[in-house]
């Protein structure tokens, strides 16, 4: 296993750097491809719903949570 991959992604016209493991970047440009969004785009709507929580984690663990209850949902159907 590899460890986390440091890119940058804009959100609201800003740049910030995002470490996460590859397969999670795998998976997050699945998923942005499967939903006809920019990459971009995904992470921002993750991070708005993020920001709305009495108490935030970082964008990272918001990341690696909303991937991991789209595959738990997925399994579910």
């Amino acid at each position: 296993m590899t460890g986390p991959v440091k890119r940058s992604v804009t959100i609201a016209g800003h740049e910030t750097s995002i470490s996460l493991e590859p397969v999670f970047w795998q998976a997050l440009k699945t998923s942005a491809e499967s939903q006809s969004l920019p990459l971009n785009a995904l992470v921002a709507q993750i991070d708005a719903q993020r920001i709305e929580l009495n108490n935030p984690p970082n964008l990272a663990s918001a990341i690696r949570v909303w991937l991991m209850e789209r595959a738990v949902a997925r399994l579910g159907d």
